[in-house]
């Protein structure tokens, strides 16, 4: 089965099928025109710009919208072979919106490629600054016809939200493709466990970049190409002087790998800066400063690494008064792989692109393209092989309650007698080395779980009969677990499967809270959500007695996912993902009991009769 747009009555005009009526008129130039902004604190800026040529007869307009595009990951390589492409990363955008009729800016980040200065966080406030400067400049040329969008896949769709919070006038509509909203809650830190793959391999990478380290670069999938050389200076620098002086200011950017382990709680300040914050980095700290009028396109996937299904769907929610579009697609970070496991081929068919094309010609360029007859939210379902639409998220009401029952039953009512369930935590258990999170340290990854069946044997289980008829789950599942601990702090782990008639399991969901972050729910306006949000914050932070009973309320990742008639729903508990998280507590592996009763522990699933 395929992701493409072709499912019947999701879309009244598919994608595609706007992409088929509007066809590419312009040309590409042979190179762009390339140059340094100069910034409120006479940091340079590199970027280029890409301005539509004529083709066979049609002149592009004097005047064009632009879509702006801001990387840390270069705008542009040199490469030693001219026909290799130079913008991995960007040359998708360039030649998809610039045959369209669009100008297309592609700008260096602070810090990163050609530009100077220093990155002093992931992602720094001086970067949003630098972000309205980049749009007054791009306002400012003769070619613009002073409309802004931009976009972009992870730090480039952050980037996105960045700009829009800046409150420039020019800025029109934003679609920010598999970016995070909050940087604690769902990337660095995702149930108050720190992400070791986003500290470690991707920290190697950003230094690697940063310092144009070609041997360290070349272990990552996506730029280590041989002919790759470096990042490209600006047209000025000849002779690459101004470039070699960038560089070596970026050798004092902040390395993430230390930074993080000091902001292990919500809203920590770096020691040496108070009003440095993770919020402070966040999109999310400034989304509710996006104005009304600025339209907004959400994209993420199920599998889109630990936890920025959640960032898209809280700022659809948080935003609810813009003109605001959710897209949820059964895709990993960056939509690199269909990682259903009934997919037809690795790479997806849904024509994404196409999809913001249409977006911002409505957006900006004010052409009824029909998008305001479609639904506001679409969401593709697993198994079924199906895009959905809705007019809201959740667009399940309601949820079934289940519950952990003796002889690892999931049973549908409360169990009549009380008992307990032992586990033992061992810390070299892992979900394998082809997981969502490997995408995150920009690892290549084509086959997502393949092993699951086999890793079972690692987790403490509980596992419903056979369903009598197809059941479609779609959201987020909750955990509500009364557990006892040997030790003081537990990391808990729920994993959420399907068993195929065939004793098989494919992996659907999981999600995890540290133990110590289990008193608290978030009510954030800047993050408002349909499932329960672990505060994390320090004031909050209890460690557990021993012994004790202690109820732990957190959710899983968001999925859509149906169950097969005859399959069984299986609910699997550990206390470690070994390469992907730190142990808890360090070298003391703990043994959980989970304790099962009326009112003990339960799963609330967002199920509902799969639709025919």
């Amino acid at each position: 089965m395929s992701d493409r747009d072709s499912t019947p009555g999701a879309w009244h005009l598919p994608p595609s099928a706007y992409l088929a009526s509007r066809k590419p008129a312009f040309g590409l130039p042979g190179r762009p025109a390339s140059l340094y902004v100069t910034m409120r604190d006479g940091c340079r800026i590199a970027l280029d710009y890409y301005l539509p040529q004529a083709r066979d007869g049609a002149q592009p307009p004097a005047r064009l919208p632009t879509i702006v595009i801001f990387t840390p990951y270069y705008r542009r390589f040199v490469t030693t072979d001219p026909t290799v492409e130079a913008s991995p990363n960007c040359g998708r955008y360039r030649d998809f919106f610039v045959p369209h009729g669009y100008a297309v800016v592609v700008v260096d980040v602070r810090g990163t490629g050609a530009s100077f200065g220093t990155r002093d966080a992931l992602r720094s406030p001086k970067e949003r600054d630098d972000y309205h400067e980049i749009a007054e400049w791009i306002v400012q040329q003769p070619w613009s016809d002073g409309r802004i969008g931009s976009t972009g896949i992870s730090y480039l769709g952050a980037a996105a939200v960045f700009l829009a919070s800046t409150r420039h006038p020019a800025v029109k509509a934003i679609a920010p493709l598999f970016a995070v909203t909050d940087i604690y809650t769902d990337q660095l830190y995702v149930g108050g466990v720190l992400s070791t793959i986003w500290t470690g391999r991707y920290d190697e990478l950003m230094v690697a970049l940063d310092q144009d380290d070609r041997p360290a670069l070349a272990k990552f999938a996506y730029y280590g190409n041989p002919l790759f050389a470096g990042p490209q200076p600006v047209d000025a620098d000849a002779d690459g002087r101004l470039l070699a002086q960038a560089l070596h200011q970026h050798r004092s950017n902040c390395r993430l790998n230390d930074m993080a382990r000091e902001l292990p709680f919500r809203h920590d300040a770096t020691l040496h800066d108070p009003a440095l914050t993770l919020d402070v980095c966040s999109p999310g700290h400034y989304a509710r400063q996006i104005p009304e009028d600025v339209a907004i396109y959400s994209v993420s996937g199920w599998y889109d690494g630990a936890g920025y299904s959640n960032s898209a769907i809280t700022r659809f929610l948080t935003l609810p008064r813009h003109q605001h579009r959710l897209l949820l697609g059964p895709w990993d970070h960056g939509a690199r792989s269909n990682v259903s496991p009934w997919r037809e081929q690795t790479g997806s068919d849904f024509p994404l692109l196409a999809e913001v094309l249409r977006f911002f010609d409505h957006h900006l360029r004010g052409i009824d393209t029909g998008l305001d007859r479609e639904q506001p939210v679409h969401y593709f379902t697993i198994h079924d092989e199906k895009w959905q639409a809705a007019d809201a998220w959740p667009p399940v009401a309601g949820t079934r309650r289940v519950h952990p029952d003796a002889d690892g039953v999931l049973a549908l009512h409360a169990p009549a007698a009380p008992g307990r369930d032992s586990y033992q935590v061992d810390f070299s258990v892992s979900t394998g080395r082809q997981t969502r999170l490997e995408r995150l340290g920009a690892i290549g990854i084509e086959h997502y779980y393949p092993d699951w069946t086999e890793r079972q044997a690692q987790y403490l289980h509980y596992t419903s009969a056979p369903l009598a008829a197809s059941a479609e789950l779609t959201g987020h599942v909750s955990a509500s677990l009364l557990l006892a601990s040997s030790e003081t702090d537990a990391a808990v782990y729920v994993y959420l499967s399907e068993v195929l008639a065939d004793g098989s399991c494919r992996y659907v969901t999981e999600g995890l809270l540290r133990a110590l972050h289990r008193e608290g729910l978030s009510q954030s306006p800047d993050y408002v959500a349909s499932w329960p949000v672990n505060t994390c914050d320090r004031a909050s932070a209890r460690l557990l007695v021993p012994r004790e009973p202690a109820r732990l309320n957190f959710a899983l990742l968001p999925v859509s996912w149906t169950f097969a008639a005859g399959s069984r729903i299986r609910l699997s508990i550990g206390g470690s993902d070994e390469g992907h998280g730190p142990q808890v507590p360090h070298g003391r592996p703990p043994r959980l009991e989970i304790l099962r009763g009326a009112d003990a522990s339960w799963f609330d699933l967002p199920l509902r009769a799969a639709p025919q």
